[in-house]
């Protein structure tokens, strides 16, 4: 789980035992249920280390969150990258185990400072959404989310400082949940159906330069298209456009917010052979990234989560 600031970035810590979570949770009322059965590693918060420069390049202000990217091997064990200044990634850490089972790891940024309170919300294979922050005890969110045949952190949709989350449902109906800025949500509030059709579903800031966080969606037959936010969580986006097509090359895209400190959101996409690639953010809706750049080799199919 990373914590990040203007000073420190790509930080993260492994999650606590699972025992450790029902603890905390005994006294949090009825609608809390038990933890997430899997135990997880219970080693020391061990960050990652940045070595990217506090200030932005060029004098930029970013707009967007600015995290490490970290994955989840196949045998639960957790890694992390920081970030290298220079839009790539610094070295890999080991951060800890016993995720082989959660279905979601998604990183949220609380304050919307570009990078200031952050934390995860993970989703265990028993329907459980737990949150941790940064340096806290884990907490509860609610059971009964195995409903859901994914999520998504996305950034901040709804008009309030802290990143928000995405719910599909098997009929293909996108709902939001907001976020008090503490890893707690609101009850869901429907975005809309036909959902079903998106294959991957990204974003983590504003990619048209208007302010508002908007999202990324690829459809089954490759295509990427642009949903602007709005800003409103009774509606949070406006029509699509088409970004363009070729994008089942690959099979995980991810946002990390800024990575390239240049002030504007950029896109992670893992290639079907294992190489990684950054799409560098324009700001421009016309034209919202520029060419790709392999930051990656290969070896990346080795994670089973990217987030």
């Amino acid at each position: 789980m990373a914590k990040t600031s203007g000073r420190s970035r790509g930080r993260i810590a492994s999650r606590l035992a699972a025992a450790a979570i029902t603890a905390a949770l005994v006294a949090t009322g009825a609608s809390a249920v038990a933890a997430e059965n899997p135990v997880k590693s219970d080693k020391s918060a061990k960050p990652v280390a940045t070595k990217a420069s506090a200030s932005l390049r060029s004098g930029a202000v970013s707009a967007s969150s600015q995290f490490g990217l970290y994955g989840i091997g196949r045998d639960g064990v957790q890694y992390g990258y920081g970030l290298d200044g220079r839009g790539g990634l610094g070295d890999r850490a080991t951060l800890g185990h016993g995720f082989a089972t959660d279905r979601d790891v998604v990183q949220v940024d609380n304050d919307g400072n570009g990078g200031g309170s952050t934390g995860i919300w993970f989703r265990g294979a028993d329907g459980n959404l737990g949150y941790l922050n940064w340096g806290q005890s884990p907490q509860l969110v609610g059971g009964g989310w195995n409903t859901y045949n994914h999520i998504w952190s996305v950034g901040n949709l709804g008009g309030a400082a802290a990143g928000d989350l995405l719910a599909r449902d098997g009929s293909g109906n996108l709902y939001i949940y907001l976020n008090y800025g503490n890893g707690a949500l609101t009850s869901r509030y429907l975005v809309g159906g036909g959902w079903g059709q998106y294959t991957q579903i990204a974003g983590n800031g504003d990619l048209t330069g208007d302010g508002k966080a908007d999202i990324v969606a690829r459809g089954g037959d490759g295509t990427l298209w642009l949903y602007k936010g709005t800003g409103n969580y009774k509606a949070p986006f406006e029509g699509r456009t088409k970004i363009g097509g070729g994008w089942n090359t690959y099979n995980a895209i991810v946002s990390t917010g800024d990575m390239d400190y240049d002030g504007k959101t950029d896109l992670v996409a893992r290639g079907n052979d294992g190489t990684l690639w950054r799409y560098s953010g324009t700001g421009n809706a016309a034209a919202p990234y520029k060419s790709r750049v392999n930051i990656g080799n290969g070896g990346w199919n080795t994670y089973r989560l990217l987030f």
